[in-house]
């Protein structure tokens, strides 16, 4: 019988006792090897560049109000109400478990790694390699010890390379207290997890709310659209979101990506679900991990936008090092 080596816990909707599941209802993202290979084959020559020049910001060591840096991928630095919290954090050359083969960086980060502010939070949406960078983590922990906030069975993995980090970890729906007056919600996605060839679906993923002076910002994490209930239901349950940080690239081809990555045009449905105020869009642009050009989830952004109407400065493609403050 196969044994989950990252958590035991009880039945629920979303976990079978091994393995856990997108919700009831919504598309399979497990992939067979003849589909990867079925992929690879019919992939495009859309080659990125070697390397895109990025000049690093220093950020201020606290904010009062809401400002967001954009570090490159999946990692941002949030800014809220004199707390500092970092999403995803890779500073890696390569989004992978070795140091010489995998998906290189093609944009140096937004902000270096010695010129953080000091860190009090972070929000681990997953255990891909693109988004649990090991040796960033170890490098954050040693210097600003910061609380990991993370869906089931992540800390166990965090545990393994760090053995005294600060980890709360939480199922769908769960609240954990990230400062004396500020909490973090963690909320579905529509993904899946793994860090080798079995372990595949055994710590949750997810995306989080964070709730901190009036304020609501939603990361994502990786997800498809689906169905989109996964959306309005936050939405309903939160209300105006203030900033959403959505994921726009990394959706080609539709027929592998969709039900794990959601593209430019479905990332406006889940702005307009959430009931967002102002989004910001990630994971692009960093790493290759599919087949669209570098560009092209930006430009195809803007273009949905357009279509639909909407002020194209409430939802912002963000390039590293971009800082954007909300009102």
């Amino acid at each position: 019988m196969t044994r989950n080596r990252y958590y035991r816990g009880p039945l629920s909707d979303h976990f079978d006792g091994t393995r856990f599941f997108n919700p009831a209802g919504e598309p399979e993202t497990d992939r067979s090897l003849s589909d990867l290979l079925r992929w690879r084959r019919s992939a495009p020559d859309n080659r990125w560049p070697s390397s895109v020049e990025v000049v690093p910001v220093i950020p201020d060591a606290r904010v009062d109000g809401l400002r967001v840096t954009m570090v490159g991928h999946a990692t941002l630095l949030i800014q809220i109400d004199g707390l500092n919290i970092l999403t995803d954090p890779v500073w890696s050359d390569r989004a992978s478990p070795v140091s010489f083969a995998g998906p290189r960086r093609v944009t140096p980060p937004g902000i270096r790694s010695d010129d953080l502010p000091p860190i009090d939070v972070i929000l681990l949406s997953h255990n891909h390699y693109d988004h649990l960078d090991m040796a960033a983590l170890r490098a954050l922990h040693a210097r600003h010890r910061p609380l990991i906030v993370t869906p089931l069975g992540n800390d166990a993995i965090l545990h393994g390379g760090i053995s005294d980090a600060r980890v709360r970890a939480g199922d769908w729906g769960d609240t954990i207290e990230i400062a004396p007056r500020a909490t973090a919600h963690i909320v579905p996605a529509l993904h899946w997890s793994s860090r080798g060839p079995r372990d595949r679906r055994m710590a949750l993923w997810g995306g989080f709310v964070v709730e901190a002076a009036g304020k609501l910002v939603y990361f994502a994490g990786d997800t498809g659209y689906g169905t989109g209930n996964i959306f309005r239901t936050i939405g309903e349950r939160f209300g105006a979101i203030d900033l959403a940080i959505l994921p726009i690239g990394a959706y080609d081809p539709r027929w592998f990506m969709a039900a794990q990555h959601c593209d430019p045009e479905e990332a406006v449905r889940i702005f307009e679900d959430v009931g967002a105020k102002a989004a910001v869009g990630m994971h692009w642009g960093t790493f290759k991990l599919t087949d669209e050009a570098r560009d092209e989830p930006a430009s195809r952004l803007t273009a949905e936008l357009a279509r639909r109407g909407i002020d194209p400065a409430r939802f912002v493609a963000l390039h590293p090092a971009d800082v954007v403050d909300v009102g």
